[in-house]
C-alpha cells in the first residue's frame, strides 16, 4: 500500500512540475532567465517594469473565416499593438495543434494549454451540461442564439472557474450549421435513411430521430469523406462548409440552421493570475471586442456561406479566391425550410433532444436549466417524465 501511495504521490510532483513548466514556457519567462516582474512574484508587475510576455494560444478550426480574418490578425497584430509590445502571441488552430477537442477543458485545467478554445459540441462528452448552448433546433436563428447565451453566461463563468480552474474570456460562434448533401432532396425526410456526417452527440440523436445514420467525422474529414462514400450528407457551417469545398461534393444544402458551433475561449485561472493586472484588464476588453466582431461576422457570414453555395451575386470575389487560384462559382441547389420541417423541428425538440439531453446530463440539469432559460424562451425541458 505505501509502495502505491509513493507512486502515486510522485506522479502527482511530476504532473504538477510539467504544468507549472509549460506554463511558464507559455508565458514566455524562462529560456532567458526570469524577467524582473516575475523574479518579484507574488508582488503585482507595473507597466514599467514588466518584461515582454509570448503566449501560447490554442485558437478555433483551421482554414475558416473566424480564425484567418478574425482570430489570427488579433493574436498576432492587434495584442502587440494594443500593449505595447508587452504582450504577443503565437497561435494555432486547435485541430492542427495535436490536441484532441474532447480534452480541451481537461488540457486548460492542468494548465497544458493556457490559453484555449474549447468546441462546446466536442467537450460536452466531459461536461453534458455545456451542450444545451447548442442543442439541436432550440435556437433556430441567431436572435434565439443571443439569448441563449446571454442567459447562461453567469452560470458559465461560475461553473468553468469552480470546475475546469478556468476564466472565461469570450463565447464564440460559428456561422449556422447545415446540411449538405451529394444527392437531391427537398425535406429533411427525405434524408432518411442516408449516412450524415456530424460532429456531436445531440447532433447523432437528431439525425437518428429523423431516420438517417450518423457518422461523426472530425472537421478536417468532411471532404474526403463524401469523396470516399463514407457518407452522402454533412452537417456543418454554410461559409466554412464553402470554404473547404463542399459545394464540389455536394449537390444541395437546406437552409435551416440546426446548430451554430458554439465555442468558449479561457484561460487556465494559474495562467490568468500570472499576467499583470493592467494586461489583463486589457485582454478582458479587446476579446469582448472580438468577440462581438464574431458574433456579427457569424451572423452575415450565414447568408453568406448560402450565397456562395448557390452561386448568387453577392457572393464576394475575395470569396471566390482558393488555395489553388480562382474558384469556380457554386452551383448548389438551395432548399427551403417547409412548413413540415419548421413541424419537425419543434416536435423532435419537445419530445427527443431536450428529454434525452436531460437524460445524459443529470437529475438537476432540467430543473437548472429551465430556471436559467428554458421556461423564459419556451424551451422548458418536460420535469417528472
Amino acid at each position: 500500500m505505501v509502495g502505491l501511495l509513493d507512486v502515486a504521490g510522485a506522479a502527482r510532483r511530476a504532473v504538477g512540475s510539467l504544468c507549472s513548466l509549460v506554463l511558464a514556457c507559455s508565458l514566455g519567462i524562462v529560456g532567458g532567465g526570469l524577467s524582473p516582474a516575475v523574479a518579484q512574484a507574488p508582488t503585482p508587475a507595473s507597466p514599467a517594469n514588466s518584461a515582454p510576455m509570448r503566449l501560447q494560444v490554442v485558437g478555433g478550426l483551421a482554414g475558416v473565416s473566424q480564425y484567418t480574418r478574425l482570430e489570427q490578425p488579433f493574436w498576432t497584430r492587434r495584442l502587440p499593438e494594443v500593449t505595447g509590445g508587452r504582450l504577443t502571441a503565437d497561435i494555432s488552430p486547435f485541430d492542427r495543434s495535436g490536441i484532441r477537442g474532447q480534452e480541451a477543458l481537461r488540457l486548460l485545467r492542468l494548465g497544458v494549454t493556457p490559453f484555449s478554445t474549447a468546441l462546446l459540441g466536442l467537450v460536452a462528452a466531459e461536461e453534458p451540461e455545456l451542450s444545451a448552448l447548442e442543442l439541436p433546433g432550440v435556437s433556430p436563428d441567431m436572435a434565439t442564439l443571443r439569448r441563449v447565451v446571454a442567459t447562461n453566461r453567469p452560470w458559465l463563468e461560475t461553473m468553468l472557474r469552480e470546475r475546469h480552474e478556468t476564466e472565461l474570456l469570450a463565447v464564440y460562434v460559428y456561422p449556422a450549421q447545415v446540411f449538405f448533401c451529394a444527392r437531391p432532396f427537398q425535406s429533411l425526410l427525405d434524408l432518411r435513411g442516408r449516412r450524415i456526417r456530424t460532429s456531436a452527440a445531440a447532433q447523432s440523436e437528431w439525425v437518428s430521430a429523423i431516420g438517417a445514420v450518423p457518422v461523426v467525422i472530425p472537421f478536417a474529414d468532411i471532404v474526403p469523406s463524401l469523396r470516399a462514400g463514407v457518407v452522402e450528407c454533412a452537417i456543418t457551417g454554410t461559409l466554412s462548409g464553402w470554404q473547404i469545398g463542399l459545394n464540389e461534393v455536394t449537390s444541395h444544402v437546406h437552409a435551416m440552421a440546426l446548430t451554430w458551433g458554439v465555442s468558449l475561449f479561457g484561460a487556465n485561472r494559474a495562467a490568468w493570475a500570472a499576467l499583470p493586472e493592467d494586461l489583463r484588464e486589457v485582454l478582458r476588453r479587446e476579446l469582448a471586442e472580438l468577440e462581438q466582431r464574431i458574433w456579427d461576422a457569424s451572423d452575415a457570414e450565414t447568408g453568406l456561406g448560402l450565397a456562395c453555395n448557390t452561386g448568387q451575386p453577392d457572393c464576394p470575389a475575395e470569396q471566390m479566391i482558393g488555395p489553388t487560384g480562382t474558384r469556380a462559382r457554386g452551383r448548389m441547389t438551395l432548399v427551403r425550410v417547409t412548413h413540415e420541417d419548421d413541424a419537425l423541428r419543434r416536435r423532435l425538440v419537445r419530445e427527443v433532444i431536450l428529454p434525452r439531453w436531460a437524460d445524459r446530463c443529470g437529475p438537476n440539469c432540467a430543473e437548472d436549466w429551465n430556471e436559467r432559460s428554458g421556461e423564459q424562451l419556451g424551451v422548458a425541458v418536460p420535469v417528472g417524465r
